[in-house]
């Protein structure tokens, strides 16, 4: 059974690269992640895995934690700003703006809780419709 640490690093793993350049995949049967990278060329997923015990981590877009999570906390925090951030996001390096913007309206420490807080109600529903407990070792 995974604990939650080790799954949210793995999710980390997966979710803060470009989607489809890294793979984690919780072994079930081995009780342990395995990691892949298609910049190093390393990877410990083989094809010899126990597949129906493995499950792959998803990546943060797949859960709505990208862009989508970042709409739904300014149509809740700062409604008045829509248009604003919708212009952000029109360019590149718009996550690094976005983080400006917040920290000029003081609100960059809420962003921060609320992106931590649908993380982790997101990780925890996956593994409910995995069927996979984890330890809360928080």
């Amino acid at each position: 059974m995974p604990n939650y640490s080790d799954l949210e690093m793995a999710f980390y793993y997966v979710g803060d690269a470009p989607y489809g350049t890294n793979r984690a995949v919780y072994d079930k049967s081995a009780d342990r992640f395995l990691y892949a990278s298609a910049i190093t060329g390393e990877s410990e997923i083989t094809d010899d895995l126990d597949w129906p015990h493995c499950y792959e981590v998803p990546h943060k877009n797949t859960l709505d934690l990208g862009r989508d999570l970042v709409f739904r906390f300014i149509e809740e925090q700062l409604p008045d700003e829509a248009a604003t951030v919708q212009r952000i996001f029109q360019r590149a390096g718009a996550y690094g703006r976005f983080k400006e913007f917040l920290e000029d309206r003081r609100q960059l420490q809420a962003w921060y809780d609320f992106e931590a807080a649908a993380r982790r109600s997101a990780i925890e529903q996956w593994c409910r419709d995995n069927g996979l407990d984890i330890i809360d070792d928080e």
